[in-house]
């Protein structure tokens, strides 16, 4: 599939379904493409729809279903997008570190395919702002679906959630006072269950 060359093209494009909930339109905001009057559509569409569609399958329609519905904050990023966040620190990685995570249409080093979407789970946000607990759904996906990696930030407890094809099942926060790994292949509480850390959260949201 090539990249659209049309206004109608695009609008193809964006109509095609992730999954149940999800359309490709959904992903391809950007605030550094809008302002900077870059261009945010996958260069191989074929690839980023492949990637996109296991995120929102396995993932994001989970989530959902569980706990209400999703906003996305960000999630699709063309190369040349991704380059300039990194150029002018937009909270951007190198483009090489984004392949198969923000970047959905490169694969990345090991030729595996993965996505990225930075997402806020709208029912969690009381909750968290009340708690400050952002572990709590750290722990119920990590026990519950097959991600890839997860990153937590301050506002709202929104956090990237990665689908990849090579899941290292890998958790990062960016929230004071735990910033860093709360778990990996190398913690002793990643192979573990943690029902007692979201039995409060589960209570509270259902």
């Amino acid at each position: 599939m090539r990249q659209p060359q049309s206004t109608k093209g695009l609008e193809n494009l964006g109509r095609v379904r992730l999954s149940e909930s999800f359309f490709l339109r959904d992903f391809l905001y950007s605030e550094i493409a809008a302002i900077h009057g870059l261009s945010n559509i996958p260069d191989d569409p074929g690839l980023a729809i492949a990637a996109g569609t296991a995120l929102c399958q396995t993932l994001l329609e989970p989530l959902q279903a569980r706990f209400g519905r999703i906003s996305i904050r960000s999630a699709y990023r063309s190369s040349a997008v991704n380059q300039f966040g990194n150029a002018n620190k937009l909270n951007c990685s190198r483009n090489e570190a984004n392949y198969a995570g923000h970047i959905w249409d490169r694969r990345d080093a090991e030729g595996h395919m993965g996505a990225t979407a930075c997402i806020v789970i709208n029912s969690f946000i009381p909750y968290f702002e009340r708690t400050g607990d952002w572990e709590a759904m750290a722990w119920w996906v990590h026990d519950n679906l097959p991600y890839a990696e997860m990153e937590f930030f301050p506002k709202f407890a929104a956090f990237n959630l990665t689908w990849h094809a090579a899941p290292k099942r890998r958790i990062y926060s960016f929230i004071p006072p735990r910033r860093g790994v709360l778990s990996d292949a190398s913690h002793p509480n990643w192979a573990d269950r943690h029902d007692h850390a979201y039995a409060a959260m589960l209570a509270e949201i259902g």
